[in-house]
């Protein structure tokens, strides 16, 4: 009986055990994050007062204008941090609304909360869990790959269109021309923006604010330098074909690292899979094998407990792995 009585009391401290673990392993990546931009912030503040110091010169004031576009950046990407689902969809590439897709949510909720109950024997918890994973995690998750792999498609086509901007600023074809060659001739989801760029300026957008713009539907540190690159010629002036050549040998270079940093961390990302789906795979087996051994997790309050612990301990340690092999660079 006073095994019974530890064992009740025990179940509740490891329950806040785990509760408090995966709290801090989803808020420490923000805290870190956040002192990163601090350190970020103070670093560019003693450079722009060091710059405000050198007045006159011409290399000075190409330097506060650079420091001011990226300034302005900064301070419009900050303000436009609240992405709505409709932007989100855009991002993606597809022609789904907000409303269809809360729709096919909802209908992927309904079935993955049929399956748990029909034909895995899970009860009502256990369905309402289904639910909420098919129902709110599935479909962003979803999304969430659709953008990352559209803007994959983009950065790899995206130096190559450079160099076509390059060549034909060489051979005297004005900016627009080269925008609206690259959204005749260049591959999906490249052709796509550009193009929209290109319709935004006929309405009477400048290039600098159609690409901003992108900016938004393509929010990756490529297309700001591009945006950047665009803006400041247009300002200050300059060589536009030797900076936008500059610019793509940058993307390259980047490419370059970013495989060779893929290879190097891909052991370790296989190893973060194994041992991120061993204990989910174990309990679909035994579940198949023998089901009457693993059912009172599920059909015990205890059961439930040790589910739920289980279930946090898991998520804490997949952030804590996705934290230790996702680099920046």
């Amino acid at each position: 009986m006073g095994d019974v009585d530890l064992f009740s009391m025990m179940v509740p401290l490891l329950a806040a055990l785990a509760f408090a673990g995966a709290v801090f392993a989803i808020a420490y990546p923000y805290f870190a994050d956040d002192r990163q931009s601090k350190r970020l912030e103070s670093v560019s503040g003693a450079r722009s007062s060091r710059l405000s110091g050198v007045a006159g010169d011409l290399q000075s004031s190409r330097r506060k204008s650079v420091a001011d576009t990226l300034k302005e950046l900064d301070d419009r990407q900050k303000a436009d941090k609240k992405v709505t689902l409709g932007l989100r969809l855009m991002r993606s590439g597809s022609k789904m609304t907000p409303r269809e897709f809360y729709i096919a949510s909802a209908l992927l909720g309904g079935l993955f909360a049929s399956i748990a109950i029909f034909i895995m024997g899970m009860p009502l918890s256990g369905a309402v869990v289904a639910a909420i994973v098919g129902g709110f995690g599935m479909p962003r998750w979803i999304l969430n790959k659709m953008i990352s792999r559209r803007q994959q498609k983009f950065v790899a086509q995206l130096a190559n269109a450079i160099d076509v901007v390059v060549r034909g600023i060489k051979s005297g074809l004005p900016l627009n021309e080269c925008l609206q060659v690259i959204s005749r001739e260049s591959p999906e989801p490249l052709a796509g923006e550009f193009r929209e760029v290109v319709e935004q300026q006929r309405l009477g957008v400048s290039i600098a604010d159609g690409l901003e713009r992108m900016c938004d539907r393509m929010p990756i540190s490529e297309v700001r330098f591009l945006t950047i690159v665009i803006g400041i010629q247009q300002q200050s002036g300059g060589n536009l074909s030797e900076a936008l050549a500059n610019l793509s040998n940058v993307l390259r270079d980047r490419q370059m690292l970013a495989l060779k940093v893929k290879a190097l961390s891909a052991e370790a990302k296989a190893s973060a899979m194994v041992l991120a789906s061993l204990p989910p795979g174990v309990m679909t087996m035994v579940y198949l094998s023998s089901p009457d051994y693993i059912m009172p997790l599920f059909t015990t309050t205890i059961g439930h407990f040790m589910v739920a612990g289980g279930a946090t301990w898991m998520m804490a340690g997949v952030l804590i792995m996705k934290k230790m092999i996702n680099f920046k660079f």
